[in-house]
């Protein structure tokens, strides 16, 4: 009988996290330019939030089928969906294609990430994980190290369809290798799959996000179609429990919840996906728009917390060991609050330095934090359960993220078009476009570049401000991890 061949497997995990890692940060580094290409603005948020909404929605699900199923198939299907949406993104000739194409993408997206996780949990003891983790976190940096600096290039020369493209061959050979090395025990068992719950969570998510993105901008806070969506999704939402509570296989079995470890390491991913979003969807923003840099420099502001990411991962794989879960997560807590701090004091005369600075402080908790979660919530379950309890910690992350993005992009949008009216200056949201291009920015008056650039980076320092305050609810809700001395050695 074959067996798994673990260092080519952990390669071809490490490679899969590498296209995730990449796909988060290129995307980010290139959307001004995306913006500028295709036009519309006012739909920014979209191109973050459609990729955010699929991702989040299928998450659970995928965990859950990979539970029943097996990893192997649910993670080729993933992949491969995935790099069909970022094949037909590159293509994408308007904002309304491309935003289409990341919710394909996004689709796939929910699989991979969670059951690259996942598969590493199942090959090593929890005292190979806490390294091995810390190994896998860095991958986001040292992907990300190279994603925005690419981005940068590959807008300046052959263009940002390629920031979609780069991610199909590396796809293939992670998705070869683990179709080839990994070797995972038979199922037996008749499946059973949680339709209505999918469907359910689907409609509260995509309710509840289109509210937060469109609200105070589409349509009125308080109307009639803000008020029929809120409802909708509570409606779902409360149907979604009640259906997971009754099902034989449900997509979150809340039993999992009651363990205080994965509550609240749960609940501060949400909070820290809010924190992380803001980061990577606006900074690049500000540096191009209000400090009026290069797409290049603004990828190197990114490429900062992608450094201070994987050094703390590795660290944090250490201190697992050492001092344990809930000493490692506090010290990621604190330097998520330094991290927001210094971008609330964030003003253009600093420069991408500045910017940099505090992209790299925000890497160093985020490292902290998330290889701790991974490994206690691993070590929380058993096999049977590690898919779906890995990707609800996954799940929450990305739920805050997809929350973020909409809130946020509520923000900024609310602010800009607040900015304007007290002026009295005919300008709408789409008037940001000329900010975000060298060009376009010689071809301006200075009048009307200043006072633009006065609003965005008014706006923008409105959203920094709410990340601070989710910076520091995530540090309170640290204290709700249970304390522990260390990860306790050859423990399944």
């Amino acid at each position: 009988m074959k067996t798994t061949n673990r260092p080519l497997v952990l390669i071809s995990v490490m490679l899969a996290m590498f296209v995730g890692a990449v796909e988060a940060t290129i995307v980010a580094t290139a959307m001004p330019s995306i913006a500028a290409d295709l036009g519309g603005f006012a739909k920014y948020s979209w191109v973050f939030s459609a990729y955010l909404l699929m991702n989040t929605v299928t998450v659970l699900i995928y965990g859950k089928l990979s539970d029943i199923f097996g990893r192997k198939p649910i993670f080729t299907f993933g992949i491969l969906l995935f790099l069909f949406g970022s094949l037909m993104c590159g293509l994408a000739d308007s904002m309304d294609q491309l935003i289409l194409y990341r919710l394909i993408q996004g689709m796939g997206a929910g699989a991979v990430l969670p059951i690259a996780t996942t598969i590493v949990g199942d090959i090593y003891s929890a005292e190979e994980r806490a390294k091995i983790q810390g190994y896998l976190s860095s991958v986001w940096g040292i992907s990300a190290v190279s994603g925005p600096a690419i981005g940068g290039i590959l807008v300046a020369t052959v263009g940002w369809e390629y920031v979609f493209w780069v991610n199909i061959p590396l796809g293939i050979l992670a998705l070869a290798g683990v179709l080839i090395f990994l070797q995972e025990p038979k199922r037996t068992g008749k499946p059973s799959i949680d339709y209505a719950g999918a469907i359910l969570l689907t409609i509260g998510l995509v309710s509840l996000l289109y509210v937060l993105v469109e609200g105070g901008v589409g349509f009125e806070w308080f109307s009639a179609t803000a008020a029929l969506l809120i409802s909708l999704s509570a409606t779902a939402f409360i149907l979604f429990v009640l259906v997971e509570r009754k099902v034989k296989e449900p997509i979150m079995p809340f039993e999992i919840w009651r363990n205080k470890t994965i509550l609240f390491a749960n609940l501060v991913s949400l909070t820290t996906g809010i924190i992380l979003i803001s980061v990577s969807s606006y900074l690049p923003t500000y540096v191009t728009g209000v400090m009026e840099q290069p797409a290049a420099i603004a990828g190197f502001t990114l490429t900062a917390m992608s450094i201070g990411w994987p050094i703390a991962s590795t660290l944090s794989g250490r201190l697992l060991i050492r001092i344990g879960y809930f000493r490692t997560s506090l010290a990621g807590g604190l330097f998520l609050v330094a991290g927001a701090l210094l971008f609330v004091l964030m003003r253009p005369e600093a420069g991408p330095w500045w910017a940099a600075l505090s992209s790299f402080v925000i890497g160093i908790g985020m490292g902290l934090t998330s290889t701790a979660f991974i490994v206690s919530i691993q070590s929380a379950v058993t096999y049977e359960k590690r898919g779906v309890a890995t990707a609800s910690n996954m799940f929450m992350r990305n739920l805050g993220s997809t929350i973020g993005v909409a809130l946020l992009g509520t923000v900024l949008n609310t602010s800009l078009l607040k900015y304007f009216e007290s002026s009295n200056k005919n300008y709408g949201l789409d008037s940001i476009n000329s900010l975000l291009t060298v060009d376009s920015r010689a071809d301006m008056p200075l009048e009307e570049l200043r006072f633009l650039q006065g609003g965005l980076s008014l706006a923008l320092q409105n959203v920094y401000a709410f990340m601070a305050v989710f910076a520091v609810v995530s540090l309170l809700l640290i204290f709700g991890l249970p304390r522990d001395k260390g990860v306790k050695k050859n423990v399944e």
